[in-house]
């Protein structure tokens, strides 16, 4: 709820593997007034599923908030598991921290698919469901509830790349790349669909320096913590990009950024397909053109997604401020 008891505007589930931009755009979720974060399901990614789900129990409860947590999956639904990237997040996903305050809290005991289905079924029609880590638990949902995509209000993936050049791959982002055949079948569920994808992420630069302030204004455990984490994770953006100077993009906060402000991006709608297998494993393809194609799999029934393709970076960088800033953090719980 927002000051006053005014109900929030978007009534969001978080799926999410944090992970340092997760963290990012968590805190950018529970910062915003017009966010009601309901619910917080994991998934592996950025670490394993067991570390994600600790991590979102932490970062909630340091910022005072206690929020449902469903664990979800482990493994992607088809493809062989890797290896979590320690080098970008740390070993723990919040750039190795040296030690964590006794914060408690424990997750749901049913499923994050479980949880998102049973979400949707008591609120139709209400809830935005935000995903930015592999779409295993979407794709579960899907098969347990076969009528979610008319149940939840809208998806928004930070996932996905159609001209940028991918982060796993020369044509591969990472969330899809992760696990192509859930992120193929979310691609065709048929839901308001929103792809917040590396043609804008890679748009928005966020510096170290910014989080380093955050956490002197507040003086806080969270935004400490935020902050540690951003610097070890700007250590490999500046070790790939120097050009960036100490800095990191902002990816995953960008798909709240569009929630609740997309007049700052324009976007395209067509229909998207994820390659599944050999050298093109996860990249995104969009149809950008109404014609008849011969192969098959882009035939006009299959639904469309709105693609992010440009952003208003300076816009962004001064919302993300604004909303961070603010007066929204609350004592740690114990």
């Amino acid at each position: 709820m927002t000051t006053n008891s005014i109900p929030a505007k978007h009534k969001v589930i978080f799926d999410t593997d944090p992970g340092v931009d997760d963290a990012m755009a968590l805190y950018f979720a529970l910062a915003h007034p017009d966010i009601d974060v309901i619910g917080i399901t994991t998934t592996f990614g950025n670490v394993t599923v067991e570390q994600a789900t600790a991590n979102a129990l932490y970062l909630t409860r340091i910022a005072g908030r206690s929020i449902p947590v469903a664990q979800g999956v482990p493994v992607p639904l088809a493809k062989d598991p890797g290896t979590p990237p320690a080098f970008i997040h740390g070993a723990d996903g919040l750039g190795n921290l040296t030690s964590r305050v006794e914060a408690g809290g424990v997750a749901e005991v049913e499923s994050a698919a479980e949880f998102i289905v049973k979400m949707a079924r008591q609120h139709p029609g209400e809830i935005t469901l935000v995903a930015v880590g592999p779409f295993g638990n979407l794709g579960l949902a899907l098969k347990l509830e076969p009528q979610l995509p008319k149940l939840l209000k809208q998806v928004v993936l930070m996932a996905g790349t159609v001209d940028e050049p991918g982060n796993v791959s020369p044509v591969a982002e990472a969330n899809v790349w992760n696990d192509p055949d859930a992120a193929d079948l979310v691609f065709t569920a048929g839901w308001d669909l929103t792809m917040v994808g590396l043609d804008v992420t890679h748009r928005v630069v966020l510096p170290s320096t910014f989080f380093t302030g955050l956490a002197k204004k507040h003086q806080h455990i969270a935004t400490d913590t935020l902050s540690h984490a951003v610097n070890f994770y700007a250590n490999f953006y500046q070790s790939i990009r120097p050009d960036l100077g100490h800095a990191c993009y902002g990816h995953d906060v960008l798909a709240f950024v569009w929630l609740v402000a997309p007049e700052l991006f324009k976007t395209q709608s067509g229909r998207v397909r994820v390659a599944k297998e050999g050298i093109a494993n996860g990249q995104t393809m969009m149809a950008k053109l109404a014609i008849p194609y011969p192969q098959s799999g882009w035939e006009a029934d299959k639904p469309e997604t709105r693609v992010c393709m440009e952003v208003d970076a300076k816009a962004c960088a001064s919302l993300i401020d604004t909303i961070l800033s603010s007066d929204w953090l609350l004592p740690a719980l114990r």
